[in-house]
């Protein structure tokens, strides 16, 4: 019989154990916040950004004008110094990710790093009597304006539709 009050204690304590273990993880679960929702983005103001770019660059620099308020500026750099590169980034309606990209960079690798890796299709679609070449297959799908001397791709997770929407509200003043 000695043998068998050593196994209960054993079985005992484990139960315990788990039962303490338990009491700490919900006391963890409650007293730690978490969140399911996504986090507010905040809205990044470029027009100084954009006032450099545009005496800097050897090229027009592009940005959107007209576009409703629920498209979000969420990042702006100008690096004369890394073949004049413009980003403006957006958070576009339902979540998704926009943003316009221009460089003196050679086009196919400018638009391989912009699109992080998309390759050309055979559609093209005229936005104010420009030819944009639609890019997919990156992370990005893309749009494609090569100009003298610079390329503009519009890209991000967002729908071809929201593309064309920022390619179409694209300003160069």
């Amino acid at each position: 019989m000695a043998g068998s009050n050593g196994k209960q204690k054993t079985v005992r304590d484990m139960i315990l154990s788990l039962g303490l273990i338990g009491i700490a993880a919900a006391v963890v679960y409650i007293f730690i916040p978490h969140s399911d929702h996504a986090p507010d983005i905040k809205r990044v103001d470029y027009r100084v950004e954009l006032l450099t770019a545009r005496r800097a660059a050897p090229y027009p620099v592009a940005a959107p004008e007209g576009l409703s308020t629920s498209w979000k500026a969420t990042s702006v750099s100008y690096d004369g110094a890394a073949f004049n590169a413009w980003h403006l980034g957006f958070s576009a309606p339902g979540g998704q990710y926009v943003q316009i990209e221009q460089s003196t960079q050679k086009q196919a690798d400018f638009v391989d790093t912009a699109s992080q890796g998309g390759a050309a299709t055979k559609t093209t679609q005229n936005i104010d009597g420009r030819t944009w070449t639609r890019y997919t297959g990156g992370r990005y799908d893309a749009l494609v304006l090569a100009d003298k001397g610079s390329t503009t791709v519009v890209a991000g997770t967002g729908s071809f539709a929201q593309l064309t929407e920022m390619a179409k509200a694209l300003q160069t003043k």
